[in-house]
């Protein structure tokens, strides 16, 4: 682009806009492109009178008309005016003009549209826009609940105050903060709920008190600053989805010394053990070993297959007895951490095994708190809890590492962000006496939904007596009756309470409450009973990590399959075998992959 005007005249103004000096010189206007961007240049044949590029436009040049033939230009405090000879070479120029702020806005993307590639953005809204989606969250009584006692319990921090909801959907949290007292909440939503949630605002006759703002957090600007910032920016591993960068970068809005519901957030990592499950991903690469499928050779892709399969997280529940060793904690403090924290995160891993056996990979689960001036209240996803949407996460390792009781080991978990609003997880462990270490590679947006609906089965070597001898002992105990090689015996029970049983009985009970009139359909159409545990929702006042791992308990009958997090995933499983530890049927033969395995 080489544009050339003659005869223009040019006027400078004093600050209050009035006419310094008019030149009564006509001068030259040149645009041309340097580095792709438009450069105006006035001169006087070899004198250069004033020069400034059109790529600043909006920051440190300001043009506008200024009638049909002239045009004011501000450039760093100085103002001016340029004469045309026409209303057609006035127009040529306002082209270019209007070309370069066009560019120029294209180019000023918010931080979001920074670290996310457009189609994931796109997938993610669209699949939150969903009022089912909505609802599988909200049917999360765990996750809900926590949230309205931690808000209700913390009345003082929400009374009269003006507060903001970080990616608010439905607006339920945006409901809660006026229960315990909020004088205003802005509830910003980029996604199409926006406007059923402003029909909920309006419906329950709050219009006055909460404000829907349908667009991205890094996007809005808004009157005043506010008190408190609530969200549920949580996914799975805590991190995936990035909504936690805009939760933090919420921050700008808020008043020195506010506070943020959830307030810290902990990962918590654990090596396990589960030969079925790592038999299940590995024996998936065999399909791919067939020499004649349909007589098409397919063995050159089995090694790409199998990297693959072990490549996914998977999404399910587990027993925390096939952990062999206690959890490593990382905390994020999100009212002090930045959103740059979270670009690159690097966990060191120390155990100290409290059992032997094999190490299949890392298990996953974080617990969020909310510390309140009144009370400190938890929510938790660990596997001792009943369970949520985000179920707990497992990573596998490429081939198995097998400890002794006692056994030192050492590791790290990289996790570094990408624009697909997920993480790449680089993870490693070793066995320092021996130095033997495994590695893996895994891509969190692509996770295996590999939930059942069955209840987690323990983990093999668990029982240090006999269960059946234990059970016909504790059945006689009870009153049960042995005449007749069994009678009396009812379906398997002999009719008496399960909560009756002893503790190493290998039955599942419900949980400690009467089951509510809730159904939620399973992959596959088969249906699961819900339960609920009233008694354990949002009152944990101290995290996971205070448990005691002798403290393994029984399992819990409440089971959440509503499915998962993550923008375009699905969230209900999608099928597979499932493993022993995780209430499947494992199946094939076992086959270590990636160098050898021996006991140190």
């Amino acid at each position: 682009m080489a544009i050339r005007l003659e005869g223009v005249q040019l006027t400078s103004l004093s600050d209050r806009g009035d006419v310094l000096q008019k030149s009564d010189q006509t001068f030259t206007l040149e645009v041309s492109n340097e580095n792709n961007v438009p450069v105006v240049r006035i001169h006087s044949g070899s004198h250069q009178v004033l020069r400034f590029s059109l790529g600043d436009c909006g920051s440190t040049v300001h043009v506008c008309p200024a009638g049909k033939s002239a045009f004011m230009v501000h450039i760093n405090g100085s103002s001016f005016i340029l004469h045309f000879q026409s209303e057609f070479e006035m127009t040529r120029f306002q082209n270019v003009v209007d070309g370069a702020q066009h560019d120029h806005q294209t180019k000023q993307k918010s931080v979001f549209e920074n670290r996310t590639e457009e189609a994931s953005a796109t997938q993610y809204f669209q699949f939150y826009g969903y009022l089912s989606q909505q609802q599988n969250m909200m049917q999360d009584y765990i996750r809900t609940s926590t949230y309205q006692k931690a808000m209700l319990q913390n009345h003082e921090d929400f009374r009269n105050k003006v507060v903001l909801d970080v990616g608010a959907g439905s607006c339920i949290l945006s409901f809660f903060a006026i229960q315990a007292g909020a004088s205003k909440v802005y509830a910003v939503e980029a996604s199409n709920i926006a406007a059923q949630a402003e029909l909920l605002v309006k419906a329950n006759r709050l219009s006055d008190r909460i404000t829907v703002i349908p667009k991205k957090i890094e996007e809005i600007n808004l009157p005043e600053e506010v008190d408190i910032i609530i969200s549920e920016p949580m996914g799975y591993m805590l991190f995936n989805e990035r909504m936690l960068e805009s939760y933090m970068h919420a921050k700008k809005w808020l008043k020195p010394g506010g506070k943020m519901f959830p307030t810290v957030g902990d990962l918590h990592v654990a090596p396990f053990s589960d030969d079925s499950l790592y038999m299940e991903q590995f024996n998936k690469a065999n399909f791919w070993y067939q020499q004649s499928f349909h007589g098409v050779n397919l063995t050159s892709l089995r090694e790409a297959a199998l990297q693959e399969f072990l490549r996914q997280p998977v999404v399910d529940t587990f027993d925390i007895r096939i952990c062999l060793a206690r959890s490593v904690k990382y905390t994020v403090n999100f009212e002090t951490a930045a959103e740059s924290d979270l670009h690159r995160i690097e966990i060191p891993l120390n155990y100290t095994t409290h059992q032997a056996g094999a190490i299949h990979g890392l298990a996953f689960w974080f617990d969020v708190a909310f510390h309140g001036s009144m009370q400190s209240v938890w929510l938790s996803t660990a596997p001792t809890e009943p369970l949520t949407h985000w179920y707990q996460v497992r990573c596998l390792l490429r081939s198995p590492l097998y400890v002794k009781h006692g056994q030192k080991l050492t590791g790290k978990v990289v996790l570094i962000a990408n624009k697909r609003q997920s993480y790449d997880i680089d993870i490693e462990l070793e066995c320092p006496r021996s130095g033997v270490r495994s590695t893996n590679r895994l891509d969190l947006k692509n996770p295996f939904f590999h939930y059942t609906g069955q209840p987690v089965q323990p983990p093999s070597g668990t029982y240090t007596t006999s269960p059946s001898e234990s059970y016909w002992n504790q059945y006689i105990s009870n009153g049960g009756s042995m005449e007749g090689n069994g009678g009396g015996h009812h379906n398997g029970y002999g009719g008496q309470d399960m909560a009756s049983l002893s503790p190493n009985t290998n039955v599942v009970p419900v949980a400690n409450a009467d089951p509510i009139s809730h159904t939620s359909v399973l992959p596959g159409g088969s249906a699961q009973h819900q339960y609920f545990m009233p008694s354990s929702v949002g009152m944990a006042t101290s995290s996971f990590q205070s448990l005691s791992y002798q403290q393994v308990g029984k399992h819990r009958g409440s089971r959440r399959s509503e499915g998962g997090r993550g923008g375009g995933n699905s969230y209900h499983g999608t099928g597979g075998t499932g493993s022993s530890n995780s209430g499947g049927s494992g199946g094939g033969g076992y086959s270590s992959h990636g160098g050898s395995s021996s006991w140190y």
